[in-house]
Formats: structure tokens, sequence, C-alpha cells
């Protein structure tokens, strides 16, 4: 099932951008634990729309409702599901579109595998599809820090040509909240800002990469050979709207390296397990988490939807012009921060209760 996500943390989302409303039902995750629905709408308020003017001006307050799962401040082990209404639709904005094909959008593969879409602002195809999974994502990470005291961390490192300064092993969460782009790089940040707005004025769009760390991650977690854990964590990173690309570790940079240059050397460690004096391998060798910080980084295309005028084709095959209304974001970098989190949270929270359930015998 296409809507299905996980294992053992099992994730199902549903809704379209333009109906009643879209969430997420949570199976398997553990009981008693202490969940509040302000943890949720946290990381909902920073996936929202109309947060500046970097982003769609469409005004959602995405509230949380927790439906069930959840008794006294804790989970109780049965699903959990978590809606959030539609407020701020605009169907008709969208009636242009009725029966043109959007270019580089998913309009034309979803009449071909359905033989019937949704033209109200993308329907499923819409990143607002992604709120059911910033929210489970969020119950994830709060599963992963009271249980492992794991981190998760993910920033814009680079927007269009511009691409940050930093290092991965010190960044903030106070540091990527700091501007509208969530760029911990202060002046890469303020031309990134620059060259998304101008984008936005003149009726285009940008794209650029997502860098994300998990911290404290415990050796052990992946599974060979069709379940490693950067093979789950691709498939659920390229499962995110507008995501063209994934790499982990040292990625395609290390295709111009030497074995002997790219080899992470062991140390003893402080606490008695091995460690690495590098990392390339991005906290991953063998599919299996090592113990290390993984460090990964995604590709997002520029916003598909753009308001410039476009050569197309209408359902009767027809050449059209299309100068697409509506809402969208000029550049989705700023927003697909959470998203990212959101799924880095959930394939390591299905990735330690799956290490857990088979790890029972003494070694």
């Amino acid at each position: 099932m296409g809507s299905t996500f996980g294992q053992t943390f099992r994730i199902s989302t549903f809704g379209e951008s333009h109906g009643g409303a879209v969430g997420v039902v949570i199976d398997g995750c553990p009981p008693r634990l202490a969940l509040d629905v302000a943890e949720v709408q946290r990381d909902l308020d920073r996936r929202r729309p109309g947060q500046s003017r970097l982003t769609t001006p469409r005004q959602e307050a995405d509230r949380a409702e927790i439906l069930s799962g959840v008794f006294d401040g804790r989970t109780i082990g049965t699903p959990i599901a978590i809606l959030v209404r539609n407020e701020d639709a605009r169907s008709s904005a969208y009636e242009h579109l009725r029966d043109v094909y959007r270019p580089s959008h998913a309009d034309y593969t979803y009449e071909a595998k359905y033989g019937i879409r949704n033209w109200q602002g993308g329907g499923r195809a819409s990143a607002r599809e992604t709120i059911g999974r910033v929210a489970a994502g969020a119950v994830a990470r709060k599963l992963l820090r009271e249980l492992a005291n794991v981190e998760v961390l993910a920033w814009v490192s680079r927007v269009h040509e511009v691409e940050a300064k930093l290092d991965a092993a010190s960044v903030t969460l106070a540091q990527v909240e700091a501007n509208d782009v969530r760029c911990p790089d202060a002046a890469a940040a303020d031309e990134m800002a620059a060259r998304i707005d101008a984008a936005r004025r003149r009726g285009d769009s940008l794209g650029g990469v997502v860098e994300c760390v998990a911290r404290n991650v415990p050796p052990g977690l992946g599974e060979p050979v069709f379940d490693k854990l950067e093979a789950d964590l691709a498939r659920a990173l390229m499962s995110l709207p507008a995501s063209k690309g994934f790499e982990i570790g040292s990625g395609f940079a290390g295709t111009r390296m030497t074995g002997l240059e790219h080899n992470d050397p062991f140390v003893p460690g402080a606490d008695g397990r091995p460690h690495t004096a590098s990392n390339r391998s991005g906290g991953v060798q063998g599919g299996i988490s090592n113990g290390e910080p993984i460090v990964l980084r995604v590709a997002f295309k520029p916003t598909a939807t753009i308001s410039s005028a476009q050569q197309t084709v209408d359902r009767t095959g027809h050449a059209v012009t299309l100068e697409a209304q509506g809402r969208h974001d000029p550049c989705v970098l700023p927003r697909a921060v959470p998203m990212v989190e959101a799924m880095v949270c959930l394939v390591l929270a299905d990735h330690w209760l799956r290490q857990r359930g088979q790890d029972v015998l003494p070694r």
C-alpha cells in the first residue's frame, strides 16, 4: 500500500490538499510513552504554510487533534490517529487546471495510473500530504529521545548555487531556526533568501539541498540485505514531494577518492566500544549503524508550479499556454527541513524497535 510506511512503527497517511482534512494513523507505538499534542504541534508549526514571504501564502493553522491512542497524557499501545483540518482551501483557484497537465507535476501520471485525478491543488500529490508524516515523525522523535537519547536535526545547506559553509557536527536547532531559510550559515542564509525572493517576483522557483544529522544513534540498527539502514532512509526521503536525490556520508564525492582515502579507521572509544576517526561512511557500514552520527543529504528540485507562462497540453492533446494561479512555494527547502527530520525519525524508530524485538537472548 503506497500510503503506508514502516514495519514495526507503522504509519498510514490520508487526505488531499483541498479535502476536509489530512492526517495519519500510527500503529506500533509502545504504550506508556508520555505524549502531549503540543509536542506534535511544535513540528507541524515548522512545516506549516504562510510562515514568511519565502513560502506559500496559504494560511493554515494546522492544528493537530489526537483522536485516539493517548489517555491521560500517555500512549496506550493502540493506534494513534492525528487529524489536521484544512481551513484555507480555495479550490476555485485551480479551476483553470481541470483539463491541463502542469509541466513536471503529477497531473498526467496520476491520471495515467488511476484514470481520474483530483485537480484541486494537486490532491494527494500536494506537499500537504506530509502533515501526517511530520505529525507521526514528532511521535517517533519523542520515542527516540526518551528511550535512546537520539537527536535528529536538519537544515538547508544549499539553495540554487548558494552553499552554506559549516560543520555538521556542531549545528544546533537555535542556529537552524534563526532565519526563515533554516540555514545555520547566516551569510549564506541572507543570500539564499534574496535569491528565493527574486525567483518568486519573476514567477520562477529554486531547488537545493537539505542536510540532516542523527546523533547518538546506537550501533546495530539496520538489517541485511534489503532492509539496510541507508536503503530504508533513501526510500523514506525519496518519497518526499520534489525530492530528486539522496546521498549518505561521502556520497558521490566518495567516488573521487581511493579506498585508502575513504576508509574510516577504527580507534578505541572512551565508552569502551570502537569508534571511527573519520565518518565518510556517514554512520552506516554494511547497512547497519556503527554508532557514529548518521549524516545524509536530500536534493529537492525547483517547485514545479510557477506563475510564468509555460507550454503544455490539455487532456485532448491540444497545445496550450499555462500561467499557473493558486498558491505555491517559490522554494520548498525551508519547509522541507521538518519533513526530512520526520522521515529520518520514522526510519530510526522503526529499526530501533525491530532491533529490540530480535535482540532478546543474552550475548
